[in-house]
């Protein structure tokens, strides 16, 4: 066997334990919570539950569905609250291959793009989900009872929690495109316009069709492009500098 090929060989094996890694802890957070499947459910469809009308509840019109659906649920928190395992092994197969100036800007990177996702899914339980589910019982015509499907909730749940945490984090891709050269914050900043009414588009496509969700998805994806300018700035700013400093040396 050549060098070659025991070198694409011992990738594999790597890149093998690294994906059974990260499958494992998926594994083993799903047997803790499924237990407890049922009150994580009942934690999550808060913000619906407080809003049912009197002598309302949710209901479930699949026959598997009360245990389905909180199961599904389970399986997703767990890929969720794993994030940083996967991510950590997807760091490790693929550092050794980069250099330290490119581990000092690649590490910030994931470690932010993990903080910014979970900050999204916490501001779409925390703050778009109560204003959703006031708005949403107020606009059902009369004569028909908000009673939601626990299976389609939870389908609503998991659009918000990815298009939140997903949306969050346009900061990194803002910074890594400028890293990368694709384009600069002059230019970005000049397609302001174009960006703004982009994030209004990709804001209606994954929000329900409620403007209130909709504006609460579209804000914070325009404040965090602008931050991404601002960070994207002073990267390239420092890497000037840095430039300088080692062309005198």
């Amino acid at each position: 066997m050549s060098d070659t090929e025991q070198s694409l060989v011992s990738h594999l094996v790597e890149l093998r334990s690294r994906l059974l890694k990260a499958v494992l802890s998926i594994i083993i957070l799903v047997v803790v919570m499924f237990p407890f499947a049922g009150e994580i459910y009942t934690v999550i469809a808060k913000p619906v539950l407080e809003n049912l009308s009197q002598g309302t509840e949710m209901i479930a019109t699949g026959v598997l569905s009360p245990f389905l659906t909180p199961f599904k649920l389970v399986i997703i928190l767990a890929i969720i609250i794993s994030m940083p395992v996967i991510i950590y092994q997807i760091w490790a197969f693929v550092a050794p291959g980069l250099y330290k100036a490119e581990k000092r800007v690649a590490l910030p990177i994931l470690i932010s793009s993990i903080v910014l996702f979970y900050l999204g899914c916490a501001f779409a339980f925390f703050v778009v989900f109560p204003i959703l589910f006031v708005f949403l019982p107020g606009i059902a015509p009369e004569g028909v009872t908000y009673m939601p499907d626990i299976n389609s909730y939870l389908d609503i749940v998991v659009r918000l929690f990815f298009a939140f945490g997903l949306a969050f984090e346009i900061p990194v891709a803002v910074i890594i495109l400028i890293s990368l050269g694709v384009t600069s914050t002059e230019n970005l900043a000049k397609a302001r316009p174009m960006v703004i009414i982009g994030i209004l588009v990709v804001a209606m496509l994954l929000t329900p069709p409620d403007p209130s969700s909709q504006i609460l998805l579209a804000i914070p994806m325009w404040i965090l492009f602008e931050f991404g300018l601002f960070a994207g700035k002073i990267l390239r700013k420092r890497t000037a500098e840095n430039t300088v400093k080692n062309n005198k040396q």
